[in-house]
């Protein structure tokens, strides 16, 4: 039976640009791009879990804005069901401890990036909450 890990991830905010962290080439799926987070401990919120997984992988403290649907995608050889959720950062430098790479990127070219697979329909349900929003400003 595959493994199936539950993960918090942060659709980080700041100045109309969205934060995407692309994976180290030592970690499963390499060099991929993804909303930075991490698995959910026992006894942790998803909320709980994202606050604390941003300080740990990128050294910043972040408010939690609003959740965004849960994602279940399975690889051949695990299940993940993403649990995603816009932030802000509330403290400290972004640092990439454990990622390749970081990018602020503006909504519109964030398809340009090679996201993960599972993190595919969440990137599609934020860019139609983002660019819906901009538009109907415009």
């Amino acid at each position: 039976m595959k493994r199936h890990f539950h993960v918090a991830c942060a659709i980080i905010e700041l100045d109309g640009k969205v934060l995407a962290a692309q994976r180290s080439a030592s970690m499963t799926l390499p060099l991929k791009w993804e909303f930075p987070g991490g698995k959910i401990e026992a006894g942790e919120s998803p909320e709980q879990c994202v606050v604390r997984e941003i300080c740990e992988e990128l050294g910043v403290s972040v408010a939690v804005k609003a959740p965004f649907s849960p994602a279940t995608h399975s690889y051949p050889d695990f299940t993940v069901t993403l649990y995603p959720f816009t932030c802000r950062l509330t403290g400290g430098l972004v640092t990439a401890y454990e990622h390749h790479a970081l990018q602020w990127i503006e909504p519109v070219r964030m398809k340009e990036l090679d996201w993960a697979a599972a993190d595919l329909p969440v990137l599609g349900e934020y860019l139609a909450t983002a660019l819906a929003g901009e538009t109907s400003t415009a």
